[in-house]
């Protein structure tokens, strides 16, 4: 049976196309988020920025979904609000204390920022220590369609219950959460602005994913900022280049700035990956981004 959550969101964006696959929606393995930082990578503790919740509200969160509450993170500015809303979106790993610590830098920034964990129903990733487990038995197996779809319920929640415009509605995302931001931006029509953090363009087509972020590239509705690594042995600068100038050709605006020496991951300032000149530029026009194009 079709997800009819799916099916409404697909038409309130006005691309039904991209949701097509249908899928059974199930209970939450993930009831919380998990503590700490992700067990399933090497990690340099030594170089983690921790941000403060000093004049702003932040914490976990259950956001209303089609079939049960979902675990989240919500980091919104004090005061009456409103607030422009950027859906963060996850790496591989989760909603472990980067990607908490990422909505609270865009809460001191002026954003509600909420960040649903889209995998809460395939597996409990706080337990996972193995990154080719985590691909293999949970992203693997999350159709497109209902991380969207979670997505969607997500920013509604912003609107609703946590003090945001969604007027003023971007998303930002990391590793595959970037390959999620080329996808939301090509899925909702409303979105001002995306940032993709290497995310890749190229990726196995299957039944539950059947587009990849390279695919979409001439379908956004966003402005997009493409922030990628030259030193990243997983993503060809070429593939980005050529969803870059896919997406010109087509009327679309995609800027892409490439780190020369840069690898994967360089914002994630718990691994050994990170780059932290070109993190803090990066994070800098991010926050540039947003604001130019309607999201501040």
């Amino acid at each position: 049976m079709r997800d009819e959550h799916s099916d409404k969101a697909a038409r309130a964006a006005g691309l039904s196309g991209l949701v097509t696959e249908p899928f059974s929606r199930r209970g939450f393995v993930m009831t919380g988020l998990m503590s700490g930082l992700t067990l399933a990578t090497t990690r340099v503790e030594a170089q983690v920025i921790h941000t403060d919740s000093a004049g702003i509200q932040a914490g976990e969160v259950q956001i209303p979904a089609a079939d049960g509450p979902m675990p989240g993170y919500r980091a919104v500015p004090g005061g009456p609000g409103p607030f422009p809303v950027v859906l963060v979106i996850e790496e591989i790993f989760g909603v472990h204390d980067y990607i908490k610590d990422v909505c609270r830098r865009l809460a001191k920034a002026g954003y509600c920022a909420v960040a649903p964990e889209l995998y809460a129903r395939q597996g409990d990733l706080s337990t996972m220590t193995d990154a080719k487990q985590i691909v293999r038995d949970v992203i693997s197996k999350t159709p497109d369609a209902q991380w969207i779809a979670d997505l969607d319920a997500a920013a509604s929640y912003a609107g609703s219950a946590a003090k945001g415009d969604l007027g003023r509605l971007g998303v930002m995302g990391w590793c595959r959460g970037g390959r999620g931001a080329w996808l939301y931006a090509a899925h909702r029509r409303d979105l001002k602005a995306a940032v993709a953090w290497y995310g890749p363009l190229q990726s196995e087509r299957t039944e539950i994913q059947p587009r990849t972020a390279g695919d979409v590239a001439a379908e956004i509705h966003a402005p997009l900022l493409a922030l990628y690594g030259g030193a990243d042995t997983g993503i060809p600068v070429a593939t980005v280049e050529e969803a870059r100038d896919r997406a010109k050709a087509a009327g679309k605006s995609v800027e892409l700035v490439v780190y020369p020496d840069a690898p994967h991951g360089f914002h994630a300032d718990y691994r050994p990956s990170y780059r932290k000149e070109p993190a803090e530029d990066g994070w800098k026009r991010a926050l540039a981004f947003l604001k130019a194009n309607g999201v501040g």
